[in-house]
């Protein structure tokens, strides 16, 4: 059954509680790693991941106590949830508790704060070791100690705790109070979300000598900070904007970041729709450590067809007033443009991620060309990335006039100068965004309008050559 879970911070009453609740002495069931007989993980690519495991339990009857251990340290206590899987009313949850206090220095140290402790030091006379009993007096700014009758801020020898102290726990664990109608072992079921858990999509492009198609493998790196490792684990990824409630809370560190290794073997993911997103799902079981970084294959996709543009971008401020861009040096990017559909190996939607670009040099070994980001893409759709800046292509832009027609009129004429240094003919897109309501007055090449403040040239130029466009447009705000 669902619940409300309260974090217990610290757990120091909680045994003592359920000893009074109880009404006698025997101690909590503990639930350890080695009662798991399933666990399914769904990742999604919001640094969440969804838990599902089932557990054989021995519960005796009525009011019991149950310590449920090799849990995640950043699960969200509000999502769990447990049920019998022989009788669901069989079992009733009276109270739950996330105990997730946890052993550090400072900790055991602000603990005995007021007890007696022995400070273990080597004296420089004697060259043994001494112990001396000491009273922690405060742990703020330093440790403080009173020795007899003196006080010491700080002492050269190292503490010595007689006991680790009542609250304070080994490991994150859920404490369940239970109502059990049951006797015996029982399958118990147990999800939850924790965060500290993501993945991506990474993306390996090799480029073929003539740059009309690539080898694109995809992979999927998952990085697992939830403080709990998941064995043999049913594994699925979801890729999709899932909307969830933001508390403030400090930001998880970026991602590592992981060279993409070529993987050739077949691929082990099966996609499917789940509501607006899609599902993918290992064919396999798989176990995901913690503070581990895995990766598996997605799909292996040979000659790929693509289409290498070279783009020159304008600005909208280039239309609001008079502008001197003579010393400025556009630069022409590069970008490849692939279709997502089943005749080009592809079809599958792809998760956003990052593609990376190899070419292989005259010797033969790859090299790096670029990467860039790619967003989701359904099926049957154009994704494009750029690779770079291109080096043998020059371009200038120059405002050759300018005159305010009225308040709210403009009218500019443009120069764009584009020089090919290159050994082969190639075409140039340049995309001007006009702001805006505009009409276009002269213009000596022909252009398509994109979008409504977007209009696009394509402009031939043959190795070795120089080409302008002009073109005067005016502009009304």
């Amino acid at each position: 059954m669902s619940f409300a879970f309260k974090k217990s911070k610290p757990m120091i009453c909680l045994p003592f509680l359920f000893f009074l609740w109880m009404g006698g002495t025997a101690e909590a069931e503990t639930s350890t790693i080695k009662d798991q007989q399933s666990v399914a993980l769904t990742i999604y690519n919001s640094n969440m991941g969804v838990v599902k495991e089932t557990r054989l339990v021995n519960l005796p009857q009525g009011i019991q106590t149950l310590r449920f251990t090799d849990v995640p340290g950043r699960i969200d206590p509000a999502t769990v949830n447990l049920k019998s899987m022989v009788e669901a009313a069989g079992l009733r949850v009276l109270e739950q508790n996330f105990e997730y206090d946890l052993v550090s220095q400072q900790k055991l140290l602000e603990k005995f704060v007021g007890q007696k402790v022995d400070l273990v030091w080597l004296n420089p006379e004697s060259k043994k070791e001494e112990t001396v009993e000491a009273t922690l007096l405060s742990t703020q700014g330093g440790n403080i100690f009173q020795i007899g009758d003196r006080i010491s801020l700080g002492h050269p020898g190292r503490i010595v705790l007689s006991k680790i102290p009542e609250g304070l726990s080994l490991q994150p664990a859920l404490f369940w109070l239970l109502e059990n109608k049951l006797a015996g072992a029982q399958r118990l079921e147990v999800t939850y979300v924790t965060s500290g858990i993501n993945w991506k999509a990474d993306y390996l492009a090799i480029l073929n000598p003539a740059e009309t198609q690539v080898s694109l493998t995809g992979s999927v790196t998952i990085e697992n900070r939830s403080g709990a490792s998941y064995r043999n684990a049913v594994l699925r990824l979801v890729a999709g904007e899932v909307q969830r409630v933001r508390e403030e809370k400090t930001p998880d560190r970026a991602p590592s970041r992981m060279a993409v290794a070529s993987m050739e073997a077949a691929p082990q993911f099966k996609e499917e729709s789940f509501f607006e997103y899609h599902l993918y799902t290992l064919d396999r079981g798989t176990t995901i450590g913690e503070n581990q970084i895995k990766q598996l294959l997605l799909f292996n996709a040979p000659q790929v067809p693509v289409s290498k543009m070279y783009l020159l971008q304008g600005q909208p401020y280039y239309y609001w007033s008079r502008h001197d861009l003579r010393g400025q040096k556009p630069r022409v990017g590069v970008f490849l443009e692939m279709v997502n559909r089943q005749e080009n190996r592809l079809g599958m939607p792809l998760p956003k991620g990052t593609l990376r670009v190899y070419k292989a040099d005259q010797e033969g070994t790859l090299q790096f060309a670029g990467e860039d980001r790619v967003d989701h893409t359904p099926r049957n759709e154009k994704f494009k990335v750029k690779i770079g800046e291109v080096f043998d292509v020059a371009a200038e832009r120059v405002q050759t006039d300018f005159k305010q027609l009225d308040p709210r009129l403009h009218e500019s004429t443009f120069e764009v100068t584009l020089r090919n240094r290159k050994n082969e003919d190639i075409r140039i897109l340049v995309e001007e965004p006009i702001p805006g309501t505009w009409e276009m007055v002269s213009n000596t090449h022909s252009y398509e309008r994109v979008q409504a403040n977007l209009i696009r040239f394509i402009v031939p130029v043959a190795k070795g050559q120089e080409v302008k466009v002009r073109y005067k447009v005016r502009v009304r705000y």
